[in-house]
C-alpha cells in the first residue's frame, strides 16, 4: 500500500467531467503539478491518452476515472474513498512508440503513440505500401485501406476493430495489422517482437496519398515512415485491485 495524498486532478472538457473535478478538488485540494505523487485524470480514454502524452516524461502514476464514454484505460469513477482507492491501486507500466515520418515534400515528423501507429489512405483510391522489418524487406506490395501497428495497450482499440489480435501486457510483442486488405487478400497481420523497427514506404504517394497517425496526431502525405518501440519513456497507470490491464484484456476476449 502506497499513501499518496498530493494529488493533481486534471478534467476534459466536458460538464460531467468539470462537475467531478469541481467535487474532487473542494474535498482534496489541488496539488500544483511539480509536486503531484499521483495525477487523477477525470474523462475518457481519449483524455486519458492525452494526459499521459502531456507528462512529458514526468515520473509520476495516473489513475483515471472514467467520466467519458469508453473507459478501458479509466476506472470506475465515485466521490468517495479516493485515497483508498489510490493507495491500495496496481500500477502497470507502459512504452509508447515512437513514429519518425517523412512527407514527399520533405518535411519530418516525430510522434509518440501509446496505442497505436497508424497508415490511413487519404483518397478514394486503396493505398499500395511496402513493409519492411529491421531493415528486411518482407512485404513488396501491400494494396489496403491502411496498416496499424499497435502495442499491447492498444490492441483492444482500434487494431481489435480491424480484427488484430489482442495482446497480452508484458508479451513484449507489436500487433501489425491491416485494414481491409486487398492484396494479398488473405494477409491479416503480424506479430513482431517488440524490439523490431517497422518501416512503410508508400509506392504511389502521388496517386494513392497516405496519412500517418500517431494517437490521434496525424501527419499528410507521407512518403515513408519508421516505427520503433520507446523503452526509455514509460508511463505509469493505476488501476483498482482486480482491474488491471491484464485482467481487462483477457476479459475482452470472452464478452
Amino acid at each position: 500500500m502506497i499513501l499518496r495524498s498530493r494529488i493533481h486532478f486534471t478534467a476534459s472538457a466536458t460538464p460531467v467531467a468539470a462537475a467531478a473535478l469541481a467535487d474532487l478538488t473542494g474535498r482534496h485540494g489541488q496539488a500544483p503539478l511539480p509536486e503531484a505523487e499521483v495525477i487523477v485524470a477525470l474523462g475518457g480514454d481519449g483524455f486519458m491518452l492525452q494526459t499521459l502524452h502531456d507528462l512529458n516524461g514526468r515520473d509520476v502514476p495516473v489513475y483515471g476515472m472514467n467520466r467519458g464514454t469508453v473507459g478501458f484505460l479509466m476506472n470506475s469513477f465515485s466521490l468517495d474513498d479516493l485515497p483508498r482507492r489510490l493507495a491500495e491501486a496496481e500500477e502497470e507500466v507502459i512504452n509508447p512508440l515512437a513514429m519518425h515520418a517523412e512527407t514527399v515534400g520533405g518535411e519530418v515528423h516525430e510522434g509518440l503513440a501509446i496505442n497505436e501507429v497508424s497508415f490511413l489512405r487519404q483518397g478514394p483510391q486503396a493505398a499500395r505500401l511496402r513493409i519492411s522489418v529491421d531493415g528486411k524487406r518482407r512485404l513488396d506490395e501491400l494494396v489496403c485501406d491502411g496498416v496499424i501497428l499497435a502495442t499491447p495497450a492498444g490492441s483492444t482499440a482500434y487494431n481489435y476493430s480491424a480484427h488484430g489480435p489482442i495482446l497480452p501486457i508484458g508479451s513484449d510483442v507489436l500487433a501489425l495489422t491491416a485494414v481491409a486488405a486487398f492484396r494479398p487478400r488473405r494477409w491479416r497481420g503480424a506479430l513482431l517482437p517488440k524490439t523490431a523497427v517497422v518501416r512503410i514506404d508508400v509506392l504511389d504517394p502521388g496517386k494513392r496519398p497516405v496519412m500517418a497517425d500517431a494517437d490521434g496526431r496525424s501527419v499528410r502525405d507521407v512518403r515513408s515512415v519508421e516505427v520503433r518501440s520507446q523503452p526509455a519513456i514509460c508511463h505509469r497507470i493505476l488501476f483498482d485491485p482486480g482491474h488491471g490491464l491484464e485482467e481487462r484484456l483477457i476479459r475482452e476476449q470472452f464478452v
